[in-house]
């Protein structure tokens, strides 16, 4: 993960990843209690790091753990399904809700009820629009 461009990713989605490296160290130690003392530390260090609020002070933190991350990954990593790289990252595409809108009469008419529901929530969503944003304005040409 330490390879990856940092603009892809928030500093709290960072640390996330970070803490769960901790299932990536579990691949660096052979026996069990050696791996959980390394699990107890690293929980101290987020422990002690949680509130720090100078921003340079906690990109320094994130990148020592990067670094840290990086020499424990072993040679062949393992890639969690929902992680990018892994096999169901993105699987599921979700369609825009718009798409909806462009469905045949008779695709909707298989429908009925959530397509009245659907054009009572849009009026309700314009109507409080307008409530809260007044009126667009028709532009002058």
């Amino acid at each position: 993960m330490a390879n990856l461009p940092r603009e892809i990713y928030s500093q709290n989605t960072s640390i996330c990843i970070l803490y769960m490296s901790l299932k990536l160290k579990e691949l660096a130690f052979n026996s069990l209690h050696m791996f959980r003392y390394q699990a107890v530390l690293m929980r101290d260090r987020f422990d002690k790091n949680k509130d720090v609020k100078d921003l340079r002070l906690a990109q320094q933190i994130l990148d020592d753990g990067e670094k840290e991350l990086f020499s424990y990954m072993h040679y062949q990593p393992r890639k969690f399904p929902l992680s990018p790289g892994g096999v169901a990252y993105e699987r599921e595409v979700q369609a825009p809700d718009w798409v909806v809108d462009y469905w045949h009469p008779m695709e909707k008419a298989a429908y009925p009820d959530y397509f009245a529901r659907r054009e009572q929530r849009k009026q309700e969503y314009i109507e409080w629009w307008e409530k809260t944003y007044g009126k667009p304005q028709a532009e002058a040409h």
